[in-house]
């Protein structure tokens, strides 16, 4: 299983990104900060670092550098809310691939993915078209599928945390469901998993949302 290390200070966005890769069948790490990711790039084979390019403790470009100093050989991808011709130059100049607009689509994913597959759709060029078609239909089918498979243990953490009273980690959880099914075509479950999110950020733990929830999403 391939390894990406996901960089950025906002939990949520962090998490956002984290959970898109684990959908795409990743193995992720996260850190909060340079200090953090350096030190786990440095005792974990990381094949992939996500990475706000404006951190805590220091620049993001900064952080990549010390970390390809160090004898990494992940591939680095940037991450900026409205990137700038000067964002990405600093970011390739760090040696970053592309710098993406945040939040990161799936889309997005998929071409990361396609960029870590072999055979005809990872090439470039002459297997562009019809084959990068069938690489990006096989890995949302990929996608939905993981989706599915995880759906029923997100509602469960969204249940117990209702339960509990968590309003902190409901705004989290549902948050995070909210992000992955807008991505990935389920935008009636990402409504209402947005407005279950809104309510416990004003400490209100809305059960019925949950049982609607619950509908929606056939679970």
């Amino acid at each position: 299983m391939l390894t990406a290390l996901v960089v950025d200070a906002d939990a949520t966005a962090r998490g956002q990104v984290a959970d898109l890769l684990r959908l795409g069948g990743w193995h992720v790490r996260e850190a909060a900060g340079p200090e953090d990711a350096v030190r786990l790039a440095l005792v974990t084979d990381v094949d992939l670092v996500v990475t706000g390019l404006v951190l805590p403790g220091g620049p993001g470009a900064e952080m990549l550098r010390r970390i390809r100093r160090n004898g990494s050989r992940a591939r680095f991808v940037v991450v900026a809310p409205h990137p700038t011709d000067e964002d990405r130059a600093e970011a390739a100049a760090a040696g970053a691939l592309v710098t993406l607009a945040a939040p990161v689509t799936a889309r997005a994913l998929l071409d990361l993915l396609r960029a870590r597959t072999t055979g005809p759709g990872a090439q470039a060029g002459d297997a562009a078209g019809a084959d990068d078609d069938l690489v990006d239909a096989e890995l949302m089918a990929r996608l939905q599928d993981v989706y599915a498979d995880a759906l029923p243990s997100r509602l469960s953490a969204i249940d117990r945390h209702t339960r509990a009273g968590d309003a902190t980690a409901v705004a989290f959880a549902a948050h995070t469901l909210a992000g992955t099914s807008g991505q990935l075509g389920h935008p009636e479950v990402a409504s209402i998993c947005q407005k279950i999110a809104a309510d416990a950020r004003r400490g209100v733990l809305a059960h019925s949302r949950v049982t609607r929830l619950h509908e929606l999403a056939g679970v």
